[in-house]
């Protein structure tokens, strides 16, 4: 080998070196998927028997616009949270067909800095939590809790139009997007491993007591609160609370009366009206 291969036989192995361990050390920095760099919470979403009728009832409540999307056979409603910008990134209520389910809140759903589907996938199962299934991609807990993930930007489906259903333009308060909600679970401390997983311990809150029950703070000024179940009830997203800009809280519980809300006592969240609505789905109005 002459001077001149053995240079360009050392520059060609000192490059393949160099390319070796930059990649391996480009696959040693990769970002875990987990815990996630929350933006805190978007939406979330009801299931009952007649979408009509409920989105009906909200429109009562709230003061803002309502779109709708074609979806499996039915019509499916959003009761926007807010104006709805050009990328179409607004908080939302949704309102699905229950079918066969029971009427309920489905699911949540937890904006993010970075979303990885496949990633966030892996590490679930290496640490030995169910993945999401589906194209919609619904994250159960360990109660089997659904939280769907989204990154930026996310918002309004575009399918989803403004609605012409007739419903009340003049509701009662003016929402500002969602402020929390409130998942009931088997055990907090059992759960709580997976909370941490999820959006790191950073994000522990106040731990209360009568009810048992730990909040969970959230970009945004948006929190989940884990609650124990009552014995005999099975774990559910119990309710959800949307901040809403100041109002009187008088005029607002005459209001609710009047349009067949059951308005409950709040001792437990002070400052807070709680109702249940049309399908008995417990709600929150926070004014901010």
């Amino acid at each position: 080998m002459n001077q001149q291969s053995r240079r360009s036989f050392i520059a060609g192995m000192g490059a393949a070196v160099f390319a070796s361990v930059a990649s391996a050390q480009g696959q040693s920095s990769a970002a875990p998927a987990l815990p996630l760099k929350n933006l805190g919470l978007e939406h979330l979403d009801t299931v009952v028997p007649d979408t009509a009728k409920s989105a009906k009832f909200y429109m009562q409540v709230f003061r803002t616009k309502l779109h709708q999307q074609p979806f499996q056979g039915n019509l499916r409603y959003f009761i926007l949270l807010g104006d709805l910008p050009g990328n179409r990134q607004v908080g939302y209520i949704a309102i699905g067909a229950a079918g066969n389910r029971p009427t309920s809140i489905g699911h949540y759903c937890s904006l993010a800095e970075r979303y990885d589907r496949n990633a966030v996938a892996r590490e679930m199962e290496a640490a030995g939590y169910k993945v999401a299934q589906g194209s919609f991609g619904m994250w159960p807990d360990p109660d089997g809790l659904e939280l769907q993930l989204f990154q930026p930007p996310a918002g309004l489906v575009t399918a989803a139009v403004p609605s012409d259903l007739p419903v009340e333009a003049n509701g009662l308060v003016t929402p500002l997007g969602v402020d929390h909600v409130m998942l009931n679970v088997k055990s907090i401390d059992a759960s709580l491993p997976y909370y941490h997983f999820v959006y790191g311990k950073e994000v522990d809150g106040v731990r209360q007591h009568n009810p048992e029950r730990l909040w969970l703070n959230l970009k945004n000024d948006t929190r989940i609160g884990l609650q124990q179940v009552s014995a005999g009830q099975p774990p559910r997203i119990e309710h959800f609370c949307i901040k809403v800009k100041p109002f009187d809280r008088e005029a607002v519980t005459a209001g609710l009366k009047k349009i067949g809300a059951e308005v409950l006592p709040s001792p437990d969240e002070p400052g807070i009206v709680r109702f249940l609505d049309d399908n008995k789905i417990m709600v929150e109005l926070k004014s901010t």
